[in-house]
């Protein structure tokens, strides 16, 4: 199939770690390139965000990636790319009526907005992923939500709109089912997880305490980092690596950093918080390797990609008990859910954890079988060959013989 996916913000060549950019860059990277493995065209359409990035460049995997220009060429917050979507809708439409894909694949709403826009004219199926609900995060969120004030709305027309819907957890159905009119397909498929990187098999990174915890991603607030900081205060011999945001030598003036490491004097653990800034991707297995635990506590997740990476490398996840990390995580299973916002209920999980090398044991190795069971991305890439084959199907021209409808 030819296979076009939109990912107006999330490029899957983008540098991980800022604010923008995190599990939607590597879902939409790694599905493309397990796409192209199963013999399948695949090109991300993904807005220009530098004036000397190429119009298209074939990335890792054989994914060619297509650079729509749709405002100025520069690194704009995600939030306020909604007045750009018309013009990078019109770009679609004109490269997508010279050479038509089979199947359009967008991923969050404003690309489903530019997709749907381009695509119905010509009569092309379109799937969308939301990666996350604005009802959600405007629940979680309230004021402080910086979404365009029609977010709402288009979502709910998508939801008419799009020929099927590809959610990853079923807690996103249960909220697409309260939110708007049930889309005409919705099936469930799961994030994946790079299990050529991420084992238990390799080095590990040197410790600095007995014990170490690890965060590993964006750290906006609703992450949740302020409240792992604050459960050291009740764990001694314990140091925590904060692996995200900024390059190393910008720690210092980055507003997160600068509020994190405030919080961390405030608690009087700064001397155990060690902020690492982005770190390569291919140094993140050693890295989790080298804790005890990976810790992702945030107050909302659709689904939450770095619990399943900790998993693949049999080191136990902490996470909250919300979104598609109930899911992921089996508690005391495959790892621990904690409360969101309950630092001291934290401290008491990781305390447990540390301090029982065989309970470690245990849930690491059952996370790794789950992790190489369910989640590996040729077979994410299989199912969500299905999902495409079956909207395509169902939006072909009827054609009546004998046995039926072909």
């Amino acid at each position: 199939m030819k296979v076009a996916m939109v990912s107006e913000h999330a490029s899957p060549m983008a540098v991980l770690g800022g604010v923008d950019s995190g599990g939607q860059n590597v879902h939409v990277g790694a599905l493309a390139a397990a796409l192209v493995d199963r013999g399948h065209r695949v090109v991300v359409h993904t807005r220009r965000d530098g004036p000397l990035l190429p119009r298209r460049v074939t990335a890792g995997g054989g994914v060619v990636v297509h650079h729509v220009d749709a405002g100025p060429p520069t690194v704009i917050p995600k939030d306020d790319l909604r007045p750009y979507m018309e013009g990078f809708a019109d770009v679609l439409a004109a490269d997508w009526a010279e050479d038509p894909p089979d199947v359009v694949h967008a991923h969050f709403w404003m690309s489903g907005l530019a997709a749907v826009r381009a695509a119905r004219p010509l009569g092309i199926p379109v799937v969308i992923t939301f990666h996350a609900l604005g009802v959600v995060k405007r629940r979680h969120q309230g004021l402080a939500d910086t979404s365009p004030p029609d977010r709402l709305r288009v979502e709910r027309w998508l939801l008419s709109e799009a020929d099927g819907v590809i959610a990853t957890c079923h807690d996103e159905v249960r909220e697409l089912r309260r939110f708007g009119p049930p889309p005409r397909s919705v099936r469930v498929i799961p994030c994946g997880v790079d299990l050529g990187l991420f084992s238990p098999f390799g080095p590990a990174a040197t410790r600095g305490a007995p014990h170490r915890i690890a965060v590993v991603g964006r750290l906006v607030e609703r992450k949740g980092v302020a409240d792992v900081i604050k459960a050291l205060e009740w764990l001694p011999d314990t140091e925590l690596v904060v692996a995200g945001g900024p390059n190393p030598a910008e720690l210092g003036c980055d507003p997160d950093v600068v509020r994190l490491r405030t919080a961390a004097r405030r608690c009087g653990v700064a001397d155990r918080v060690h902020f690492l800034g982005r770190v390569a991707r291919a140094e993140l297995p050693a890295l989790i390797r080298s804790s005890d635990a990976v810790v992702s506590v945030p107050s909302y997740e659709p689904f939450g990609m770095v619990p399943l990476e900790a998993m693949a490398c049999e080191v136990p996840p902490v996470v909250s008990a919300v979104g598609g990390l109930k899911e992921t995580v089996s508690d005391g299973k495959t790892g621990l859910l904690v409360p969101p916002g309950e630092p001291r209920v934290l401290a008491a999980t990781l305390s447990k954890l540390c301090s029982d090398p065989a309970l470690k044991r245990r849930l690491g190795a059952a996370g790794g079988r789950r992790a190489r069971a369910a989640y590996s991305w040729p077979s994410v890439a299989a199912a969500t060959e299905g999902a495409y084959r079956s909207v395509s199907y169902d939006r072909a021209p009827a054609s009546f013989t004998g046995s039926g409808r072909r």
